[in-house]
């Protein structure tokens, strides 16, 4: 094993998404350390041969696993930065050029990876070379206009001519980890001549992404446990393979540092896992998994928490639609001969604004979960779906809910501001957990507040033994305390009788309907979520939050 560490002097890491400039990007992707490590190479006065076998050693092994905490992105703030001749090459074309050779490369990676008729690799590649292709646009040395020029000089300068200098529209977006910290971590033994060889290139690294994203870099004989881990997920990251550094090279010679490029990579998902550390073990269902969050656009964020099953309802009908036949058991939820799948499988989650003391209980996203459990086939049915989904819509996914409108919603890729679309606060560990939307029970409790005082305890107390029952359902412990209500039990909840009545076929096929009630769990040893409790659970009810333990100050 062989592992990096990156120290993040700042406390921070600025670096765009290559597919959107305005987001952050976070974990770094893997491409991105690979490129630093080679410029840093080759920035010294002799590039060592020993340094160059280790990189290219790097380059031939499998995706890394990561070790990352969470980040919370900065607001991103639009600069004016001071840019050369627009005569000379425009920014607008540079970025849209930009922009389609990094489009360009993705779809290569794609096709590489899941393979492709040879007509369809030789088309992409013959986009990509007519892409790269910019001399017509860069204007012969000596034929800038000099009123151009006048322009690069700044204000007050020639004061006669009152001409300031233009300024290009930037944005750096950046993120605040939560642990200034990020480990990559290979699979690998490579001999100590090696590792050495690692060693003091990454001792001479110093910035990772932006040139203010300032970093100390070393090699780690005891790295911290990895979260994220190349396979099925959820996940896109730039990642590298054997021959990358000739890539490099080979782009560096036709750019030379100053002509549009963009960064040769391979597609590669990860899947993120909760991290459990030593000592301190936590109890985590068996429907936990890696979410993929869509946040509703703002004028979308109309919709009450009430409306949940149809929402979720809704993104699950679209999901199949774009899906191939037959839908694996893992997305659909059903047996081949139609039964309900006995095994965890994708489930669909609107997300409402609740915990905080101006919550109002509005639907901000919707989270597709994916269980860790999850089979390949299902997890690649999934995403071919969403993809398709995707493509259909340029990244514009909507939902019809009939007459009360359309809901407008995005992928989010990268941290966001907004702590509902996280997966953290929902997952962290804790023993206290409240509902944030009803828990539909698994078995009807009887009247809860009609009959005799007797008669309505003893449907208390079924009610309290269904929640039992729905906590083991999915391999959690049994509570020591239970707490229930019809009325919200956390700030931005809405009362369990203002839900519609939820049905689900029963014996014979004949529809039931599910008690709706709010709950308070809690469990005598702590519990790493998502926790989604209760019959309702695939399309939304029972979504629990963690609350601070109780006794704690």
């Amino acid at each position: 094993m062989v592992a990096i560490e990156i120290n993040f002097l700042t406390g921070r890491f600025v670096a765009a998404s290559h597919h959107d400039r305005n987001t952050p990007e976070w974990p770094p992707h893997p491409a991105r350390l690979f490129s630093a490590l080679v410029a840093t190479w080759a920035d010294a006065d002799r590039p060592d041969s020993a340094e160059r076998q280790a990189i290219e050693w790097l380059e031939s092994q499998r995706p890394p696993s990561i070790s990352a905490s969470e980040a919370t992105p900065r607001a991103a703030v639009t600069h004016f930065v001071p840019v050369n001749d627009a005569r000379i090459f425009a920014p607008t074309s540079y970025n849209n050029r930009a922009s389609k050779v990094e489009d360009l490369l993705a779809q290569i990676g794609e096709a590489r990876t899941h393979g492709t008729t040879k007509g369809k690799m030789r088309s992409l590649n013959s986009q990509l070379r007519k892409q790269r292709d910019v001399s017509q646009m860069v204007s012969k040395a000596g034929n800038t206009p000099v009123k151009s020029a006048v322009n690069l000089l700044p204000p007050g300068w020639i004061s006669a001519a009152n001409h300031v200098r233009t300024g290009q529209a930037r944005v750096f977006p950046s993120v605040t980890p939560h642990e200034p910290l990020v480990t990559y971590i290979w699979d690998a033994d490579p001999s100590p001549d090696m590792v050495s060889s690692i060693d003091r290139i990454c001792a001479r690294l110093t910035r990772l992404g932006h040139s203010s994203s300032l970093v100390s870099c070393r090699v780690t004989p005891d790295p911290p446990a990895a979260n994220h881990f190349p396979g099925p997920g959820a996940v896109v990251m730039r990642s590298v393979r054997s021959g990358q550094l000739a890539a490099l090279e080979r782009e560096y010679r036709k750019h030379r540092a100053s002509k549009p490029r963009a960064l040769p990579f391979t597609s590669v998902r990860y899947r993120r896992v909760e991290r459990i550390q030593a000592g301190r073990a936590a109890r985590q269902p068996h429907t936990a998994g890696d979410w993929l969050v869509l946040s509703l656009q703002r004028k979308s964020r109309r919709f009450p928490s009430t409306l949940t099953v149809e929402i979720a309802t809704a993104l699950r009908g679209a999901v199949f639609r774009y899906a191939t036949d037959p839908i694996p058991e893992g997305v659909s939820g059903h047996r081949p001969q139609g039964t309900p799948s006995q095994d965890p499988h994708v489930a669909f989650l609107p997300l409402p604004w609740v915990g905080h003391q101006h919550a109002d209980g509005r639907l901000m996203g919707a989270a597709i979960a994916i269980p860790y459990s999850l089979d390949d086939q299902s997890r690649r049915a999934l995403f071919r779906s969403i993809g398709s989904w995707e493509a259909a819509t340029d990244g514009k996914l909507a939902l019809t809910l009939g007459r009360r409108g359309r809901l407008e919603m995005r992928r989010i890729i990268g941290p966001t501001t907004l702590e509902t679309l996280r997966q953290g606060p929902w997952s962290r560990k804790s023993r206290a957990w409240t509902s944030a939307t009803p828990i539909a029970l698994p078995t009807h409790p009887g009247p809860l507040s009609s009959g005799t005082a007797a008669a309505r305890a003893k449907a208390w107390a079924r009610a309290k033994q269904a929640v039992v029952n729905a906590c083991h359902h999915i391999g959690l412990p049994e509570p020591v305390r239970i707490g229930l209500s019809l009325a919200p039990l956390i700030p931005g909840a809405r009362p369990a009788p203002a839900f519609p009545s939820f049905r689900q076929p029963g014996r014979g096929g004949k529809p039931v309907a599910r008690r709706l009630l709010h709950a308070s769990v809690t469990f005598d040893q702590e519990v790493a979520g998502p926790v989604v409790l209760g019959a309702g659970r695939y399309l939304g009810l029972g979504l629990m939050r963690p609350m601070s333990d109780p006794g704690s100050k």
